[in-house]
């Protein structure tokens, strides 16, 4: 294995352990009745784990003229690495929280066209940046990405966004929908999605309101889509969108 990438991923791991400790001494501690903080606890670690790619180098976002660009490393092995480690969290969260996997719906009344929905919700994210695009040169937006990553991206892209689905759009919006309702669930949901970059946008980067605005859009339209089609349309809709934007295709 490259010496660079051994590397980046023990500097990696040695940023991200003493917060996920406190957070998993914390989750442990708190009584089984408290869902909601428990539910939030998982996505400050998500949240962490997210955050800590940027400054040891596994992806990069940048601004061109007010318009959001994302690249991820030009490694395919790391990329397989970060999916699986994605499924895997998402597996060990499901399997030590079943008193939150209630709030857990994976499909519409139809399981094949709730899956068409979250295909073609995609094309509604990527929409406007595609627009937005076409006025801007590819090599002022993260340039090409090599043919031979874009399978490990994908793979990528839909691991580690079935985790945020899981913990956003099933977790939280299941629990705030039994709470007040599907429709303020749903509005509620694309704000704390929103809220969930903050920190990315003004610390970890400089992408400001920019990334705001687009998550809140991403937001809402993944919260709609697993209102009335679940988890796994809603995880097919981020995880696509994620790929679309970072793959250099557009």
């Amino acid at each position: 294995m490259d010496p660079a990438l051994i590397a980046a991923i023990l500097d990696y791991v040695w940023r991200v352990t003493p917060g996920l400790l406190v957070i998993i001494v914390t989750y442990g501690v708190l009584p089984k009745q408290a869902l909601l903080t428990r539910i939030f606890l998982l996505i400050f670690a998500f949240l962490l784990v997210r955050d800590a790619m940027t400054p040891v180098g596994f992806w990069q976002l940048g601004v061109y003229n007010q318009v959001i660009w994302l690249r991820f490393a030009d490694h395919a092995l790391l990329l397989i690495i970060l999916g699986a480690i994605s499924l895997l969290m998402t597996l060990l969260v499901m399997r030590f929280n079943p008193e939150l996997n209630r709030y857990l719906v994976w499909f519409g009344k139809n399981k094949i066209f709730s899956l068409f929905i979250g295909l073609a919700a995609s094309i509604v994210v990527v929409a406007p940046v595609y627009l937005m695009y076409l006025f801007i040169p590819l090599e002022e937006r993260g340039g090409p990405v090599t043919a031979s990553l874009l399978i490990p991206l994908l793979f990528l892209a839909l691991c580690g966004n079935w985790l945020e689905e899981v913990l956003f759009r099933g977790y939280l919006q299941g629990y705030l929908t039994q709470r007040t309702g599907a429709k303020k669930a749903v509005l509620l949901s694309g704000l704390l999605f929103a809220v969930g970059h903050v920190f990315l946008s003004a610390t970890v980067t400089d992408l400001g309101l920019g990334i705001i605005l687009f998550t809140l859009y991403e937001g809402l339209i993944c919260a709609g889509v697993r209102w009335k089609y679940g988890v796994a349309a809603s995880t097919l809709t981020h995880g696509l969108s994620i790929f679309i934007l970072a793959s250099g295709l557009l």
